[in-house]
């Protein structure tokens, strides 16, 4: 970032601001020129555009003419993209210049402004802001919010001491915007907690095994820059500050099966499994494949992928990490795209296979029938973290391919060893998938199979290595055996990621709708309180994630009242019936209301 004085843009060679034209003469290109030597171009319309009716477009304004006071009609023009206020006689500015939300160059140098409205912080879309020799002396903590600002120029301003010495460092005007917002105090209010929203009900008058599951992308310290997130304070950035938030937030939800993805391996350590333990909990924990590559003390900053029970409710009968690289490698070691798209990236999933416990009857005192007893069968959950980069739509998909692989493998010994079919088994998969709804991984999942066609593929529709994870002979399409519904959609969830630069549901909770019926969900997050408080995006003060949790409640269906799942719709088909799903709802189950 520049200070005012050495910015090649918009630079006055006598260091009063970004300059103006010279004269209002025009060369034969219909230029004018400024005194930093740059050119601005424009062209009068001529009698023949008027007469058509032609409207002009202009998006830069300068007002000269020791100028004491401006029409309040100038904020009205809020297609500007430039405002040129410099060498005139203002010793206020109004805060309605706020309105302007499309400046990305403002320059009020040379005026007799002794303060700033603190509703300029809120022009997120600057780029330059001169101030040169005004009678500022102290500057709004609520500039700090600029972060998009490449050059602030200050120079010949009376500044307090504090800032004048951070402005005349090194890199001034970046750390003077830091200081600001890292000060700023946040007067907002926490966000309202979020409803539970009820689909349906379980009887009461029947024993029926119901339980919990979150799904959380923490934000790993790590990857929680000031460089990522220049709109949140660096203080609320700290992993000492988030991670109180963080352990609040599952505490308050306190679900019976926990998922979280981004976990540091030492935080596993120190923090996520001794806090948990506390509540009942406990748990397995896998890092991302680069860890094997490191030593003991780089290992402990790896993330990975957690998974955490209710000891009282579940117990372990096994776990399996599944390593995306290793899998592309042992399947598909031949194939090219595998080799330069898949095998590099380090993304892993992690699985537990559960024992459910008497504990999941809400009411154990009813007499259970021995058929309807969930008591002792097996609950499958999934977490996986998949690859985030958007140009990589592919390997999303493949990795996701991958996943419903590995899970089904799975479920074959677990339906051996419970003496029940794949059907029957309770799946969840929860996790980042890094995909939207309307994305090849959604559909994949959601209706059991995608057309080699489909164009998130790229390369990979025309290679034989995808044949190693489908389950049809139909060579037009790649399919899994699981039936699986999302327990939210964009209608329940508009997001569950909220940055600056990107706001979607990317998390998701998928099970299986013929051994697993929803019963609710934990609402959206306040769309109200994120607008009233201009929040630019999270991780914020009071949201310790650029993610936000996602939950639901499900009833365990008895083997001997499943029903048999229908077949996938073809895809290219809208979904129907189940939210988020690809199939028909499935029958009503008389346990349920």
């Amino acid at each position: 970032m520049a200070s005012g004085e050495t910015s090649t843009e918009y630079k006055d060679k006598q260091g009063g601001g970004a300059g103006q034209p010279l004269t209002k003469s025009e060369n034969n290109d219909g230029k004018k020129t400024l005194t930093n030597g740059m050119s601005r171009v424009h062209r009068v319309m001529t009698d023949e555009e008027i007469a058509q009716g032609r409207q002009t477009r202009w998006t830069e304004l300068e007002i000269h003419g020791k100028v004491k006071n401006l029409s309040p009609a100038v904020w009205q023009l809020t297609h500007l993209s430039a405002l040129f206020l410099n060498n005139n006689q203002l010793s206020r500015l109004p805060p309605e210049i706020a309105q302007l939300t499309n400046l990305t160059m403002l320059d009020i140098s040379n005026n007799k402004l002794r303060s700033l409205p603190t509703e300029l912080g809120d022009m997120i879309s600057l780029c330059h802001l001169y101030l040169n020799h005004n009678q500022l002396r102290v500057l709004p903590y609520e500039l700090g919010k600029l972060f998009r600002i490449q050059t602030l120029g200050l120079q010949g301003n009376p500044l307090s001491p504090e800032i004048s010495k951070i402005y005349h460092e090194t890199n001034g005007a970046h750390k003077i915007l830091q200081f600001l917002l890292d000060h700023l105090t946040i007067n907002t209010h926490p966000p309202p907690e979020r409803n539970w929203v009820m689909i349906r009900h379980a009887d009461p008058e029947r024993p029926i095994a119901t339980f919990t599951v979150l799904c959380y992308n923490v934000l790993c310290d790590k990857y929680a820059t000031v460089n990522q997130y220049s709109y949140c304070p660096s203080w609320a950035l700290n992993w000492e500050y988030r991670k109180s938030l963080i352990i609040k937030e599952i505490r308050t939800y306190e679900a019976d099966v926990i998922t979280l993805q981004e976990v540091e391996t030492e935080q596993y350590r120190t923090l996520f499994l001794p806090e948990l333990k506390t509540l009942g909990y406990t748990g397995i924990f896998a890092p991302k494949t680069r860890a094997k590559t490191m030593g003991e003390e780089e290992r402990k900053y790896v993330d990975g992928c957690a998974i955490f029970w209710k000891v009282d409710k579940f117990d372990m009968d096994r776990q399996q990490v599944f390593e995306f690289s290793s899998v592309a490698m042992k399947k598909a070691s031949t194939s090219e795209n595998m080799l330069n798209r898949v095998m590099p990236r380090d993304n892993i999933a992690l699985c537990a296979v559960l024992k459910i416990k008497e504990n999941v009857y809400a009411n154990r005192r009813m007499t259970i029938p021995a058929n309807d007893n969930v008591v002792g069968n097996p609950l499958v959950v999934c977490t996986a973290h998949i690859h985030w980069d958007p140009e990589f739509c592919d390997v999303k998909l493949v990795q996701t391919m991958m996943l419903a692989h590995e899970v089904s493998r799975i479920l074959e010994d677990v339906s051996k060893k419970y003496m029940i079919t794949q059907q029957q088994v309770p799946v969840l998969i929860c996790g980042d998938l890094n995909s939207l709804p309307d994305s090849g991984v959604f559909e994949y999942l959601s209706k059991g199979q995608i057309t080699r066609r489909h164009l998130d593929l790229k390369s990979f529709r025309e290679d034989s290595c995808l044949e190693k994870f489908t389950n049809s002979s139909d060579k037009n399409v790649i399919s899994h055996p699981l039936r699986l519904d999302s327990a939210c959609d964009l209608q329940s969830i508009p997001f569950t990621n909220y940055t600056l630069d990107f706001r979607g549901m990317i998390d998701y909770i998928f099970a299986t709708p013929q051994s697993l019926a929803r019963l609710g969900i934990l609402g959206p997050f306040d769309p109200q309180w994120v607008a009233t408080n201009k929040i630019l995006g999270f991780p914020h003060p009071h949201v310790p994630s650029d993610h936000i949790p996602i939950m639901a409640q499900y009833a365990i269906i008895p083997t001997t009242h499943q029903r048999q799942p229908p077949p996938p719709q073809q895809t290219g088909h809208p979904p129907a019936g189940v939210i988020g799903s690809g199939y028909p709802a499935p029958t009503q189950h008389s346990f349920l209301r």
